[in-house]
């Protein structure tokens, strides 16, 4: 069957099952369309190389990536018209899911392979692809068996952000009429305003309210200072990610921001000398120094520990998965799971954890290490990669915010320790963790990426083994991307800090920077700030011990304020409109639900792609921030005063555009 009429999302999609219902997914298992295609793998292999590329520059000029699949689903939807046969549904699934891959490895890429470059250690190109590859191939492989809990048993339990946005895309956008235009139209909207407000001097991003002299008073005397990142896609992601989850993330935000920065400066304002980590005083800090120098660490604390607790919490799931795999093998029974819920053959796991594992110890072995050595990194590659990918499947499921940062300085702190008590140091000693923490940091993108394209595919009816295998594809192409990028920007660029008498200029790579640091001060036996990463585990053990959700909290400490204070907004818009849904009822109270989910979408899928055209620009010499400059821009009255007003704009844009009558 080739003609294929695409329906709306069924009601349950989003929705706790009922005992004894089951999910029917838009395209069921005994329906066959195109899938994997020439024309899907073709484009799919487009977007990965061009969206790897200008993500890369990204993240390693600001710190921020660009997650690809959003503004892949929108491309993918325009190229589906362009062709004879209209490209179908899962086609579509197809290239975002080939073409998403680029924003996951080439995060695990910005995030460490820089500092190899800043510690002038110089890795051939080879061993640069390589760490992308095998990490990405990693995440891949771990995240296969967890795949039946997280997207089947947990079905509508968890709220999977950028999925849903993902698929209300490929949804309206396949099925036409109204819907599509609405979100259409929240896309031109969002990708216009994300594009100005990130891209030149139009008006400030960031609102700090620092003109008023109460808040003033506060940053000078507390170092209380509040922060919002007014753009739209943060407004839809809070929207998508629900009330409940945003209010436990900015919490986090407001503990970090509000209680331990002002602790630190009450304590540390009259002391006159450095505190490690620190390198200057804290009564010389401003607030944002406070929280880089030392909240942040705290935050890693407890992402960690909510981490391992996480995998205590998965131990029974992770067993039951890999039991229903071998199980299938041996009974032969996976020829006969439906099309819906087919995946990889437990064998060729198996063989590609092996095959994997063979060719990173070959790679260690070219280090010129002993045989423990060896061993001892790449069990740490296998087991932080297996462990943290559960990790990082949750977190994405749950805010959409990966803490593959988080879980790379834990995994450079614990390799660096237990590399040093085997007597690896020196420059040698930092390449192997740096090469060890790429790996593991490109696993954790990738399979938290990955988890978001699989449930996309789950409420759409994809086969969960092309998937897979496309996804194996997509890995490739964006690690070759990803490597050959940062290689060619090494020789024009410099990463971290400028170098004296070096006139090129500099990309920041905050990331890399930050490890970096950590590996010299391990590596050279300086001392590490423990209490700081254990005051981190104590947070998460109270929350734990009071039953909340430690992790989201544990991000929210993690992630600047200004990230999260405005998805906390989203949430309260969302929360209030499925009110007014509720006392409307019927059609109405349906309509006002799905317009409000599918104007976030777009919210998300319009920043998304203002974004990545902001930062296409950045590829080019004669960009500057300042070619579009406003008269107002300097003034901070004026500039913030207009980022709010346009804010709440967006605001009343949703809560307006929801509310509108069914028409009939």
């Amino acid at each position: 069957m080739n003609e294929f009429e695409t329906k709306p999302l069924p009601e349950n999609a989003y929705l706790p099952l009922k005992p004894g219902e089951t999910y029917t997914p838009i395209v069921p298992a005994e329906v066959n369309v195109p899938e994997l295609t020439v024309r899907s793998i073709l484009w799919g292999i487009v977007f990965c190389v061009l969206f790897t590329v200008a993500s890369a520059y990204s993240g390693l000029k600001v710190g921020q990536g660009m997650e690809a699949a959003i503004p892949i689903s929108i491309l993918a939807i325009g190229l589906a018209r362009m062709h004879k046969r209209r490209s179908s549904l899962l086609e579509n699934v197809i290239i975002t899911g080939i073409g998403g891959a680029s924003g996951s490895v080439a995060a695990g890429a910005i995030f460490t392979l820089p500092a190899l470059y800043i510690l002038h250690l110089d890795p051939h190109p080879v061993q640069t692809i390589f760490i992308c590859l095998a990490g990405g191939c990693l995440g891949v492989l771990f995240l296969i068996p967890l795949r039946r809990y997280f997207v089947r048993e947990t079905h509508g339990q968890l709220p999977f952000p950028e999925a849903t946005a993902i698929t209300e895309v490929l949804v309206t956008g396949e099925s036409g009429g109204s819907q599509a235009k609405l979100l259409l139209q929240a896309t031109a909207i969002a990708g216009a305003y994300d594009f100005l407000v990130t891209t030149f001097h139009v008006w400030k991003e960031y609102v700090d309210l620092q003109f008023v002299p109460v808040m003033r008073s506060l940053a000078d005397r507390s170092r209380m200072v509040f922060s919002f990142d007014a753009i739209s896609f943060i407004l839809g992601l809070g929207y998508v990610m629900g009330l409940r989850s945003a209010i436990v993330f900015c919490a986090g935000g407001i503990f970090a921001s509000f209680v331990m920065v002002p602790a630190i400066w009450f304590f540390g304002q009259h002391i006159d000398f450095a505190v490690y980590p620190a390198v200057i005083p804290v009564a010389k800090m401003t607030a944002v120094e406070i929280y880089r120098n030392y909240v942040r660490f705290m935050g890693v604390g407890a992402i960690a520990t909510a981490g391992i607790i996480g995998i205590f919490k998965s131990l029974r799931i992770v067993a039951g998965s890999f039991g229903i795999a071998l199980h299938a093998f041996r009974h032969g029974e996976a020829a006969h799971t439906e099309r819906t819920d087919r995946d990889i053959p437990v064998l060729s796991l198996l063989l590609g954890v092996i095959v994997s594992s063979i060719s990173v110890a070959l790679f260690f072995s070219r280090l010129q290490v002993s045989w423990a050595v060896l061993v001892i990194g790449l069990a740490m590659v296998l087991l932080f990669s297996f462990f943290f990918t559960s990790v990082a499947a949750n977190a994405i499921a749950v805010t959409a915010n990966n803490p593959a940062s988080g879980m790379t300085l834990l995994t450079v702190i614990i390799s660096s320790i237990v590399l040093l008590s085997f007597g690896l140091t020196g420059t040698t000693g930092m390449f192997f963790v740096m090469a060890i923490a790429g790996m593991v940091c490109t696993a954790l993108c990738v399979s938290g990426q990955f988890i978001t394209d699989l449930k996309m595919g789950y409420w759409l009816g994809s086969t969960p083994s092309a998937q897979e295998k496309i996804k194996f594809l997509g890995v490739i192409v964006s690690a070759i991307a990803a490597g050959l990028t940062i290689i060619m920007l090494a020789q024009t660029f410099q990463f971290g800090e400028a170098a004296p008498g070096d006139l090129r200029p500099v990309l920041a790579s905050p990331q890399a920077s930050i490890l970096k640091a950590l590996v010299v001060g391990f590596m050279s036996h300086q001392p590490v700030a423990y209490v700081l990463f254990g005051i981190g585990a104590m947070i998460t053990l109270v929350l734990e011990m009071l039953g909340k959700s430690s992790l989201v909290f544990a991000l929210g400490i993690y992630l600047p304020l200004g990230l999260t204070s405005p998805m906390l907004v989203g949430g309260f818009l969302s929360h209030f409109l499925n009110k007014k849904a509720e006392k409307a009822g019927g059609e109405q109270g349906k309509s006002i639900r799905e317009r409000g989910v599918i104007i976030a979408s777009g919210l998300v899928a319009g920043g998304a792609l203002g974004g990545v055209f902001g930062a296409s620009l950045r590829l080019f010499p004669w960009y500057r921030e300042d070619l579009i400059t406003t008269p107002f821009y300097l003034n901070d009255v004026a500039s913030q005063s207009v980022a709010i007003l346009l804010f709440v704009g967006l605001c009343m844009y949703v809560w307006f555009n929801s509310s509108k009558k069914k028409v009939s």
